[in-house]
């Protein structure tokens, strides 16, 4: 009974913890956009003596490499729209309120177990069994 119900919260966690993936994703598409737009405006000097033309060269494989990103990081927002909307209603469909208040404080908002435990107002341990309660009924 006791494996069965870690295995279960596990799975939930597991669960739960897609819309912080998400935003990572996101994080990372736009900084590889960011790190190429860089690239293309300030290209690397290279020291050599010799004299070298612009460097304008063409654009289309950047133009490409760019639109594939931007395409990627919208459909990385939309993904992680729906994953916050699909995990924020079953949080709010919970019963207690103050399990379903630390589940979105860890999951939606990224809290670690001692700053939730300072908003609200409660010891870490009674927070981390708390948070033992709380998937207990969590229903995915």
């Amino acid at each position: 009974m006791l494996v069965d119900q870690k295995t279960e919260n596990e799975k939930k966690k597991e669960y739960l913890w897609r819309y912080q993936n998400a935003k990572r994703k996101e994080a990372e598409i736009n900084e590889e956009i960011m790190q190429l737009r860089i690239d293309k405006m300030v290209p690397s000097l290279v020291q050599d003596g010799m004299p070298h033309g612009s460097g304008g060269g063409d654009l289309s494989g950047y133009a490409a490499r760019l639109d594939e990103l931007m395409r990627e990081l919208y459909e990385q927002m939309e993904k992680k729209i729906t994953i916050r909307l699909e995990i924020s209603r079953k949080i709010e469909e919970m019963q207690d309120e103050t399990e379903s208040l630390l589940l979105r404080y860890r999951y939606i908002q990224g809290l670690n177990f001692e700053e939730i435990a300072v908003k609200m107002g409660y010891g870490y341990r009674h927070i981390t069994r708390l948070h033992g309660w709380a998937l207990q009924h969590f229903e995915m």
